[in-house]
């Protein structure tokens, strides 16, 4: 992850969506620059090129707005997505519901059937953080996903970076790799690192 080369590269378009204050473009300019941006509510979108291996094509990620007023033009930016981030402040319980009903909507269109998922549980250093385990369970993520697309959730911070590039080789990865086996990946990647099997079939 880096600066994008300056050698054209083959572009792969990803979407990065979630409530607002959810730390999307913190994230995403602590990926991009290793700085950490005081920002205010995005209107409209932010664009910006990552680098990947040279095997793999960049991701020209689209931060979008999600103030209420805005998630209505969500839709807009569907066609064309080859993956998508959903950002959730895993700080914040009392609007894991709203970051829940409004995944699940953004999920059925038709235009992002199939799609990769990464949700990126931030704000990992604050406290009262919920896990991974408990954010995936609070989201449903089972259930809206299973057996339609790949997914993953990626514990991280957008102040102190921890988690961001892991989270985003995680996409490129889900982009490249069948369904099946990145669901058997997935389970062994989960088991190594400590978590419960159960949060494997969170719903």
């Amino acid at each position: 992850m880096g600066v994008h080369a300056s050698k054209p590269r083959r572009q792969a378009q990803v979407l990065m969506l979630g409530l607002d204050q959810s730390g999307k473009s913190t994230l995403l300019y602590k990926l991009k620059y290793n700085e950490s941006v005081v920002t205010v509510p995005t209107v409209g979108f932010n664009v910006e090129t990552l680098e990947t291996d040279r095997s793999s094509p960049g991701l020209t990620v689209w931060d979008v707005g999600g103030q209420r007023k805005m998630r209505p033009h969500w839709k807009h930016h569907y066609a064309d997505t080859a993956g998508l981030v959903f950002v959730v402040d895993s700080a914040d319980q009392g609007r894991l519901d709203e970051a829940r009903k409004e995944l699940h909507r953004v999920l059925k269109y038709e235009s992002l059937k199939g799609v990769p998922l990464v949700v990126l549980s931030n704000k990992q250093d604050l406290r009262g953080a919920l896990s991974p385990e408990a954010v995936c369970q609070k989201l449903g993520l089972r259930r809206a996903c299973e057996g339609s697309r790949p997914w993953f959730i990626q514990p991280c911070s957008g102040i102190t970076g921890a988690g961001l590039e892991e989270g985003f080789r995680r996409m490129v990865y889900l982009m490249k790799t069948p369904l099946r086996q990145t669901q058997e990946d997935i389970q062994v990647k989960m088991k190594s690192k400590g978590y419960r099997i159960t949060a494997l079939l969170c719903g």
